[in-house]
């Protein structure tokens, strides 16, 4: 469990800047100018915690599904497949310096920046920045889609939850700096890292691949048990 922790939230760290990039406007556009130091940064961190509530959710949602793919004996070859695709999307990081993003996902990107615009006019308190944050968990994000492919490769449901939390974790230093800053990151690190995330997308797929293998390598590979619930046949 604790390198699945360390994994998400390695995960997570190194794909910050994609998330400030993708997200960074809508933080730098949170009402909290008017408040204390203090209330910002409280009003800051709800926001970000509303945002890790959402990853865990899903993070859950994703880990029930492995688990099936676990029951169902198709999880080796499904970590796998999804390993390979990872490493495609890596490639095409390398030649675009971009993650791809899905056209069809446009309409769920604009429908809940209108529900995100909602909550700002309408409510008001500490408790609207929780509401944004979950919100904002739920915008399209390909680093969003590789965390939860890997969450796909588990067989325990709660390996998922704690991996997708400690991804979103992951983002909380940059997302924080950024929403209380706003210009406190400089180009330099932006560039430090934006090249490095295609690395770790690689590191991911390689991962995922070496789960599906069941090589015995502890923390990397480890064997897979059986998948419960098989009948067993006694002769006497």
């Amino acid at each position: 469990m604790i390198a699945v922790l360390i994994g998400g939230f390695t995960l997570g760290f190194a794909g910050s800047l994609h998330c400030v990039g993708m997200c960074g406007p809508l933080s730098l556009a949170l009402p909290t100018s008017y408040m204390s130091p203090v209330m910002k940064i409280i009003s800051l961190f709800l926001y970000q915690l509303g945002r890790i509530i959402t990853y865990a959710v899903l993070g859950l949602l994703f880990g029930l599904l492995g688990r099936t793919f676990y029951l169902a004996g198709i999880q080796q070859w499904f970590s796998i497949i999804l390993g390979v695709l990872v490493l495609l999307l890596a490639l095409m990081y390398f030649m675009r310096g971009t993650i791809i993003h899905l056209s069809f996902l446009s309409g769920l990107y604009i429908a809940l920046t209108k529900l995100i615009g909602r909550i700002l006019k309408n409510r008001s308190g500490n408790n609207t920045f929780l509401l944004l944050g979950m919100a904002n968990g739920l915008l399209p994000c390909g680093m969003v889609y590789i965390a939860l492919a890997a969450t796909l490769s588990f067989y325990k449901v709660y390996e998922g939850v704690g991996f997708m939390a400690m991804f979103g974790a992951g983002t909380l230093p940059a997302m924080m700096l950024l929403g209380y800053s706003g210009h406190m990151i400089g180009p330099a690190v932006k560039r430090i890292f934006r090249k490095s995330i295609p690395y770790f997308i690689t590191a991911t797929g390689i991962v995922l691949i070496l789960r599906g293998l069941n090589l015995g390598i502890a923390f990397i590979s480890p064997h897979l048990p059986q998948a419960a619930g098989q009948v067993i046949i006694c002769h006497q």
